[in-house]
């Protein structure tokens, strides 16, 4: 999932990529069930280190969707009371060993030195963590629309990404749409 937000691409003025673009030099793995231990233990690390403030944590991406080939990186959502207020979360998240990569209004992305946790950090109601949590129950609850991902990620690893950012942007008609369908799916079910 990496950069994958559901929502419009910042202005190059309002991003800042801490370390500049990097290449994708990691590719899909098939699933890994360890992945969902590894995201238990970051997720204790992250509410170790935002103690006492209460903190909703949720594992998303691909390594969140049992069956589905991924990046071998655990994506993380962190809501937060107030995203302005980096002192309540930046500085002990980056104490807990983890080191800031972006930084854009409403969004903060630290992840572990070797690359393979990234917590993405919004305020508490931001749309963005509904999109995240549709996008992946989505992918964990229909088979084709985890398929078809699947295979536009495949399609997409093997050709050579300056940026990753620039490689999550290629997936966005997809998820778009797997979105869509999920939206209509929840519409659907409510008025039954």
């Amino acid at each position: 999932m990496g950069t994958q937000r559901g929502h419009r691409r910042p202005d190059v003025t309002e991003l800042e990529l801490v370390g500049g673009p990097e290449p994708l030099v990691v590719g899909l793995q098939e699933f890994d069930e360890h992945w969902a231990i590894v995201y238990r233990d970051h997720e204790r690390r992250i509410r170790d280190a935002l103690s006492p403030a209460p903190v909703e944590i949720e594992h998303i991406g691909s390594t969140s969707v049992p069956g589905l080939a991924a990046k071998p990186i655990v994506d993380i959502v962190v809501a937060v009371d107030d995203i302005t207020a980096e002192e309540d979360y930046l500085e002990p998240l980056l104490s807990a060993g983890y080191v800031l990569r972006v930084r854009e209004p409403g969004h903060r992305m630290v992840r572990t030195p070797q690359r393979d946790i990234h917590v993405h950090v919004f305020e508490r109601a931001d749309p963005a963590i509904e999109e995240y949590l549709l996008f992946r129950d989505r992918l964990r609850t229909d088979a084709d629309d985890r398929a078809l991902y699947e295979r536009t990620k495949r399609a997409l690893i093997d050709q050579a990404w300056e940026d990753m950012n620039d490689y999550a942007d290629a997936k966005t008609d997809v998820i778009v749409a797997i979105k869509a369908r999920a939206r209509s799916a929840a519409e659907a079910e409510e008025h039954r």
